[in-house]
C-alpha cells in the first residue's frame, strides 16, 4: 500500500464527513473546482456566482477552517488556492474528476473584462 493510501485511510469518518458534508455545497464544490485551474480572488467568485462579499468569503472561511483552501495576501486582496497538502486532497482530486468544469465561469470573467479587477 503506498504512503498516500496510508494516510487516506487514517482519516477518521468523521472527519471525512465533514469535509464531504462541506463540499455538498454547490458554490463550494464550484468554488474548489476553480481553484484546481488557477488561484483567484474574493472579488472575482462574487463577480462568477453573483453573491455577497460576506456570503463567499463565509465559503473561503469554512474550506479554510478545514484546510481544503489556502489564502494568499497580495496588498489589500487576498487570493485563494486549492491546498494540495490538505488531507482532503486526493478526496477532493477525485471528486473533481466526477463533475463538470467550471472553466467557463472564469471564461466569462474574461470576456467581460473583469478576471483581474482587483488589482
Amino acid at each position: 500500500m503506498s504512503e498516500k493510501d496510508q494516510s487516506l485511510k487514517e482519516l477518521s469518518l468523521i472527519d471525512v464527513a465533514s469535509a464531504l458534508k462541506l463540499l455538498g455545497d454547490k458554490t463550494r464544490l464550484a468554488i474548489v473546482s476553480l481553484l484546481s485551474e488557477q488561484e483567484c480572488c474574493v472579488c472575482e467568485f462574487v463577480e462568477i456566482f453573483n453573491m455577497s462579499q460576506p456570503a463567499i468569503s463565509q465559503h473561503l472561511r469554512k474550506m479554510r477552517d478545514l484546510g481544503i483552501v489556502k489564502e494568499q495576501k497580495k496588498g489589500q486582496w487576498v487570493f485563494y488556492s486549492l491546498n494540495n497538502e490538505s488531507d482532503y486532497y486526493e478526496i477532493i482530486k477525485d471528486l473533481l474528476k466526477r463533475i463538470p468544469s467550471q472553466r467557463e465561469k472564469i471564461d466569462g470573467l474574461d470576456e467581460r473584462g473583469f478576471r483581474i479587477i482587483c488589482d
